[in-house]
């Protein structure tokens, strides 16, 4: 039961046990609303205004890492003065999922997503171009955790999940369907009847392909995909080490059973940047990931391997990727939900 007089305790009760097992029926919000005591409309406006306040950024899936489209992480040395400008260039490509400013020379992160390696390429040569500055192209060559779904409860992501593991690539026919995952549910009684219209599916059809997907390890999870920082999860770093090739892989899975951190993944190295181990702890402070950083560094014997912490200082762009939707341009999806803002926020 929500306390009704207790906005945050609401907000948390339709955040944080819908991030995984959401219902995969044809109502899942009347289920939702029974397993909390409220009204299917309250329901409805509560994910509304979550929207609209930006702490929630969908109700979709996270596809796992083979499931079909292409994504980089890039990197750009950007001088002080042009870092704001840069920085809008960059979150202006639709392409663009993410965007922060980290604490490092190569100040400007950022994912670009599209339908297949040749686009993404495309992309960043544009950027490249529009901007004057080369950018790092540093590759993932295996995931070892790739979901950022964890109990929100706690000063850092504290939820110990499984390994990622590489799924078998989508079938062309199922294409649209992923590209209605990516953008999200409409918040409609029965959003999985309007998914199959748009579709021509029968709505079981649909949800008997999403729970093949979850059971395949195609799609991490299907939920509610949050915005930390609007959740106070501000203080968010990116550590990279420099590993032997012979034993990073054992290294990163040992880092993806780590409680707190929330991503691990191999990539390729790249002129100036000879790191080939990430790993991602999200927190409500420096000094709570400092210590979850700590204590899985010296669990996993990484001590005496060079490395870095890099604290992002200010996020430009965070939406869902696209990998299987089309770039702006295209015919209009009506299914679409509300578009995602960019935020500043430090």
């Amino acid at each position: 039961m929500v306390p009704a007089d207790s906005p945050e305790s609401r907000r948390l009760a339709l955040l944080n046990p819908w991030q995984h097992g959401f219902p995969l029926v044809q109502e899942p919000f009347v289920q939702i609303a029974q397993a909390l005591n409220l009204s299917v409309d309250d329901v409805l406006k509560g994910y509304a205004d979550l929207q609209r306040e930006g702490s929630l950024s969908r109700i979709g899936g996270v596809f796992g890492p083979g499931a079909g489209g292409a994504a980089l992480l890039a990197a750009m040395a950007v001088p002080a003065q042009r870092l704001q400008g840069v920085a809008d260039t960059v979150s202006a490509h639709p392409g663009v999922n993410h965007n922060y400013q980290r604490e490092h020379h190569h100040n400007l992160w950022f994912v670009m997503t599209g339908r297949d390696a040749a686009a993404v390429e495309l992309a960043m040569v544009t950027l490249e171009r529009s901007t004057g500055l080369p950018a790092l192209r540093l590759r993932m060559q295996r995931a070892y955790r790739i979901d950022l779904g964890f109990d929100l409860r706690h000063r850092t992501a504290t939820q110990a999940m499984p390994a990622a593991r590489r799924s078998a690539p989508l079938a062309d026919a199922d294409l649209p369907l992923a590209a209605l995952v990516e953008e999200g549910l409409p918040l409609v009684c029965r959003p999985f009847d309007a998914w199959a219209q748009a579709l021509g599916r029968h709505p079981e059809v649909v949800l008997a392909t999403l729970r093949g997907w979850l059971a395949q390890g195609t799609l991490k999870r299907f939920g509610c995909i949050v915005r930390h920082h609007e959740l106070g999860f501000d203080a968010n770093a990116m550590t990279v080490f420099n590993l032997p090739d012979a034993v990073v892989d054992a290294c990163g899975e040992a880092l993806a059973r780590e409680p707190g951190v929330t991503l691990a993944y191999r990539r390729q190295r790249a002129p100036e940047w000879p790191y080939n181990l990430y790993c991602m702890v999200h927190g409500r402070d420096r000094e709570a990931v400092l210590a979850v950083l700590a204590r899985a560094i010296a669990r996993c014997g990484l001590q005496g391997h060079p490395q870095q912490v890099l604290f992002s200082l200010q996020r430009y762009k965070q939406t869902g990727g696209r990998r299987f939707r089309d770039l702006p341009g295209t015919l209009p999806n009506p299914l679409r939900a509300p578009t995602e803002t960019r935020h500043a926020v430090a």
